[in-house]
């Protein structure tokens, strides 16, 4: 396992993804909006103040800040940044979310050496391929048994990709692969939690880490993945190869990928579309409104029938995903903040949700019965809420994201520097310059959480 995807990292080359560069582009455009986002966040600014100490040489960029780090701690808050707000890119299929542990530490290894534009796309769109179809192997069992994919799987595409861009061969890919599977971690339990967005800080420093050890010589177990006491096995079950090499370089999956209009969990955005065609329906009437009825599946279930005590908690909630569009007709940064998630209006609304089970409803899909006060009962189902691969965000929704980003998260940096270097990244010659050239500025301060 770890030998095919190593074997193939190393002989793919930019004519071999080049038809893929326009969507590696969005996904890292999108990266971008998520990390300028919460670059200010209080826990990544926590984060910056407990690395600070420990930072080697500064050679790598903070994604909205000006002051620099070295490659492994910015890596580790450039991922942390842009999963934070749960507003990142989605591999439907796994529900990983793809470009936070790979695109953080490829591009602050680019910015240690003379790399370009396509070189960098070329490992991410390498490293997006290698940690989804180990995720496609191991679903959905190893997320039921409560692993975090995105940080278990994500950290084997942070390692290839950057023993990529390190030039390694196929034997110190394997290892990079074997030496990420000794570090692959994150729990489900803690996705309400800052302690989620650590492992997949995580899977990115580390995945960077395991391609440097590689680099110096390191060895894995070549079946570190798939051996009877391998990752796959002590972390799920029995891999099933064939999802992982069936249409290798042929297929990519970060053709799959997908990007949040809200930030909140994918399996909310049905919820929400419904939400907000309903209050067009009532006219924006919600004081008539006696009580609401969410039908959907086991999973969202699951995941979102839960009480709100905090803004995560409320990112990964039913009953507050009604309230944002039932009241507010919107389901932006703000509407899950916490001045937003304590409103006594909202918290009002909340009380008067419930959900049902529908084992006919597929994952993702949503149901939402509306019961006036007049009798009257109003229903939306959306299957493909606006987002998916069915109704996916265009280009410029994608700047659109970017722009609020660099708003809400009082970020100094420029919005339309940051997109035009984005789509223009197949043409850089040193995308450590590029980045540099993003930097605003005088070094910000490490003990604002501002």
């Amino acid at each position: 396992m770890s030998r095919t995807l190593a074997e193939f990292v190393a002989a793919s080359s930019w004519a071999d993804v080049e038809a893929q560069s326009l969507e590696a582009r969005r996904s890292i455009l999108n990266f971008f909006a998520t990390a300028l986002g919460s670059a200010r966040d209080p826990v990544v600014m926590a984060a910056m103040r407990t690395l600070s100490p420990f930072s080697g040489a500064a050679t790598s960029t903070v994604i909205g800040h000006s002051q620099p780090m070295d490659a492994l701690c910015a890596s580790f808050l450039n991922a942390v940044s842009a999963n934070l707000l749960d507003f990142d890119d989605t591999h439907p299929e796994t529900i990983i979310h793809p470009a936070a542990p790979v695109a953080a530490p490829i591009l602050a290894l680019a910015e240690m050496g003379k790399l370009s534009g396509r070189e960098v796309l070329t490992a991410f769109i390498l490293g997006v391929d290698v940690e989804c179809r180990i995720g496609n192997s191991v679903s959905p069992r190893h997320y039921a048994r409560g692993w975090h994919i995105t940080s278990t799987c994500g950290i084997f595409g942070a390692a290839a990709a950057c023993a990529k861009l390190l030039g390694l061969p196929a034997d110190g890919i394997a290892n990079a692969i074997g030496l990420a599977a000794s570090q692959s971690a994150g729990n489900v339990e803690n996705l309400p939690s800052a302690a989620k967005n650590v492992s997949v800080g995580n899977a990115a420093r580390n995945g960077l880490f395991a391609a440097l050890l590689a680099q110096q010589g390191y060895e894995a177990a070549p079946r570190a993945i798939e051996g009877p006491l391998g990752w796959a096995r002590t972390m799920g079950d029995e891999p099933d190869l064939a999802r992982l090499r069936d249409g290798l370089g042929r297929t990519w999956e970060i053709a799959k990928n997908t990007y949040k209009p809200y930030p909140a969990g994918i399996v909310f955005h049905s919820v929400i579309d419904a939400c907000l065609v309903l209050r067009e329906r009532i006219g924006g009437q919600v004081d008539q409104i006696e009580s609401v009825t969410v039908q959907g599946s086991a999973l969202l279930l699951a995941r979102g029938d839960r009480p709100v005590n905090n803004e995560r908690d409320a990112r990964v909630s039913i009953h507050h995903c009604v309230a944002c569009g039932l009241l507010l007709g919107a389901a932006g940064v703000p509407e899950f903040s916490r001045e937003t998630v304590v409103r006594p209006d909202i918290a009002q609304l909340r009380q008067k949700v419930k959900a049902e089970l529908d084992d006919q409803m597929p994952d993702g899909a949503a149901c939402v019965i509306l019961r006036l006060s007049s009798g009257e009962i109003l229903t939306e189902t959306v299957v493909s809420p606006r987002g998916s691969q069915a109704a996916p965000l265009g280009d410029r929704d994608l700047e659109a994201k970017l722009r609020e980003g660099v708003r809400t998260g009082r970020s100094d940096w420029d919005a339309d520097r940051v997109i035009d270097a984005v789509w223009r990244l197949d043409a850089a010659d040193d995308v450590g310059n590029l980045l540099k050239s993003l930097r605003p500025g005088p070094a910000a301060s490490l003990t604002s959480s501002n």
